[in-house]
């Protein structure tokens, strides 16, 4: 009877659920910004950083999206975050208070036998910049549907899409494509000319070229299957629903910050952008559809690209924060195939610039950021796996290959911009 019961009590502790950690830890570091910690009572050693994304608001430190923080502390990680001290494009800010964070979690816990960073979209960049930290206070990164080009390269292929969309789809509209005043305003005259568009063959075949320019997939629905490679409809139809957040990306927050307008397309060739994107036969084939002149509709984007930016505008965002792909650290980039917010186009111009510093990870479904737990503890273990091993291996479990598009306006620190 008592190995009976002692047998019991073994198998009701093994079924039970690890201890909770502690309540966040919350404080303030020297600079202002805040800063949370947990520590699960059976610390592997690994503490993860994490970095959130884009926010126009202010909020308390999270340390892990919601839906991964307890099997991260269920798998024995610490976890660490600070609220950068600032809401917005807040990557002058961000970059130091997650390095301060680093330097008060181990005041207060000791340091980590090993420190990972990681975060979503904006966070995914701020990851990469603690990444090309030299030297880094991070043993290794990844960056979960990054904004991978950085800001002045998304944004002025934001501002191809843009410009074509006002250009062709509208130009009889009061959409701003730079110098803009309310971002949720000029968004919502973009959502109306993009309903009135998809009405007629003729305002599909343009809203798609505009997405093409921008480098939106042409998968970009959640909750849907891919679209055929030769169905060119499907993809056109994606691609429109995509437009008002993938193209006509927050700008007022980020020309606030740069004292001016930082994107341009003065001197841009959009018949050489088209070929460049591998595309071209799709929107021949939409253009012949609907009875227009691809030529005609590229001559006319020509003769309109006069867009200047301000070179200390242009200069800021590049020092806060203008990837240079060159990573300290190991750096794994995990990304949804078919994520129209943050063009997938951006991931593979930087794990090819990286070389062997960084590697792509592909996820078969569409959206921004939409990872179940398991495919982002699959990301994390793959780059643990690289720490350990020196190497990375070929194949992770549970992603898929995949080529996007090339990136058509690459805007590395340190290379030229096209």
């Amino acid at each position: 009877m008592r190995l009976r019961a002692i047998l019991l009590t073994a198998l009701a502790c093994a079924l039970s659920p690890a201890p909770a950690a502690a309540e966040p830890t919350i404080a303030t570091l020297p600079g202002g910004a805040r800063w949370a910690a947990e520590v699960p009572p059976e610390w592997n050693g690994t503490l993860l950083l994490w970095s959130r994304g884009y926010s126009p608001k202010l909020g308390a430190p999270e340390v892990a999206p919601p839906g991964l923080r307890e099997a991260l502390l269920g798998q024995g990680y610490a976890l660490a975050a600070s609220d950068y001290g600032a809401a917005g494009w807040a990557l002058e800010e961000a970059v130091p208070a997650q390095i301060a964070t680093l330097s008060a979690f181990a005041a207060r816990y000791g340091k980590p036998k090993r420190t990972i960073a990681w975060g979503y979209s904006m966070g995914g960049l701020v990851t990469t910049a603690l990444a090309e930290q030299a030297p880094a206070s991070i043993d290794g990164a990844a960056a979960f549907c990054a904004s991978l080009g950085g800001a002045v390269g998304m944004l002025n292929m934001a501002l191809d899409g843009a410009y074509a969309f006002r250009t062709l789809v509208a130009p009889q509209s009061d959409i701003r494509i730079v110098g803009i005043d309310d971002d949720m305003a000029n968004g919502q005259r973009v959502a109306g000319a993009v309903a009135e568009a998809v009405k007629t063959p003729q305002g599909r075949a343009r809203l798609a070229l505009a997405a093409v320019l921008a480098g939106l997939p042409g998968w970009t629905e959640p909750e849907t299957s891919a679209p055929a490679a030769d169905d060119y409809q499907a993809q056109a139809r994606q691609m429109a629903s995509a437009i008002v957040r993938g193209v006509f990306l927050p700008r007022v927050d980020q020309e606030r910050r740069a004292g001016g307008i930082f994107s341009w397309n003065r001197g841009i060739d959009y018949r050489a952008q088209l070929a460049l994107s591998g595309r071209g036969t799709m929107i021949e084939a939409l253009y012949r559809e609907a009875g227009l002149d691809l030529a005609a509709d590229l001559a006319t984007l020509n003769r309109g690209a006069t867009i200047r930016a301000d070179p200390k505008a242009v200069d800021y965002m590049t020092r806060h924060y203008g990837p240079n792909a060159r990573p300290t650290v190991p750096l794994v980039a995990i990304q949804a195939v078919g994520d129209g917010l943050t063009s997938p186009s951006m991931q593979r111009a930087y794990t090819e610039a990286a070389g062997n510093g960084a590697k792509s990870l592909w996820v078969a479904q569409a959206g921004h950021c939409p990872f179940k737990p398991a495919t982002a503890l699959a990301g994390l273990h793959y780059l643990e796996a690289r720490l350990a091993r020196g190497a990375w291996a070929a194949k992770a479990a549970g992603f898929v290959d995949n080529m996007p598009p090339r990136m058509l306006r690459p805007c590395f620190r340190g290379r030229r911009c096209r």
